[in-house]
């Protein structure tokens, strides 16, 4: 199974702390080594880094960690391949344009037997079943509204059509317009938000340590969410199976929670994953 990381907070960020033990499962703490990815919005526009080589061993993954480059909406992929090979066109996360916004969607799973997309709007261009559910999903919006909807409007349709690609298998993703984040959870999927008071965090796959009271200030709010915890003293929260929230401002603004909730241990997780097909 892949992994995921996402970003969002009330004032642009760097996420370069949450990347450094990040990428190390791309390869060196776990195996995770066909590629990896990481979008960046910059107001209206994006800043997309990939390869497909492995992310802990990768010069653009090291580019990342220099150029500290700071934003309110962030997502990052680590690809474990199930469907398609290993290629830049299969490599997460996906961008398209929609109402004038560009979309990005990374994808940790495996969805069998989605049906071929043939659509008006959008369609894939690499061979991927997570590619494949982005386009339908943004298809089905484009076709259902002209014009960019509300905020609630939206979420309940991307809540419909994410209950629908579910059924096909593992389906934890994370989504974004650069305005507002969502992550859904299959399985595996933890959230921390920070704000004040700031402490200190450590990582879990590499020996490193930051105090955020020394980086931040008062009124800063960042919530990160990764497949599993990044820190190792930090109390992390974990989204209910099936679970949908949208995240704003840094924070969690709409929820579309499955009753009565449900919580995956890691151990259930790996064994689930590993049935579907999907290796961690």
């Amino acid at each position: 199974m892949c992994q995921l990381l996402g970003m969002n907070c009330n004032t642009p960020t760097d996420i370069v702390f949450s990347f450094e033990g990040f990428r190390l499962r791309g390869g060196l703490t776990d195996s995770h080594a066909d590629g990896f990815g990481i979008a960046f919005f910059e107001q209206h526009g994006i800043r997309l880094l990939q390869d497909d080589k492995p992310c802990a061993r990768s010069p653009v993954a090291d580019l990342v960690q220099q150029y500290k480059i700071k934003s309110e909406n962030v997502i990052a992929h680590i690809r474990k391949a199930t469907q398609g090979q290993v290629s830049l066109a299969n490599t997460h996360p996906f961008v398209r344009e929609l109402w004038g916004e560009y979309w990005v969607f990374a994808h940790n799973g495996n969805l069998r037997g989605l049906k071929e997309i043939d659509g008006e709007y959008f369609n894939p261009v690499g061979s991927t079943d997570s590619e494949k559910a982005f386009c339908y999903l943004l298809e089905h919006l484009r076709q259902r509204f002209r014009y960019k909807p509300s905020r609630e409007e939206l979420f309940a349709s991307i809540a419909e059509k994410t209950h629908e690609l579910r059924k096909y298998g593992l389906f934890n993703y994370m989504l974004s317009n650069g305005d507002w984040l969502l992550a859904h959870a299959s399985t595996l999927l933890f959230y921390i938000i920070r704000q004040a008071p700031f402490g200190e965090a450590a990582l879990v796959d590499e020996d490193v340590a930051i105090d955020f009271s020394a980086v931040t200030t008062p009124n800063d709010r960042v919530a990160v969410i990764a497949t599993l915890p990044l820190t190792c003293n930090e109390k992390w929260q974990q989204l209910a199976v099936n679970e949908l929230v949208m995240f704003s401002q840094g924070e969690i603004v709409l929820r579309d929670e499955i009753q009565p909730a449900q919580y995956m241990s890691v151990a259930e997780g790996l064994a689930i994953a590993r049935q579907a097909g999907v290796e961690m």
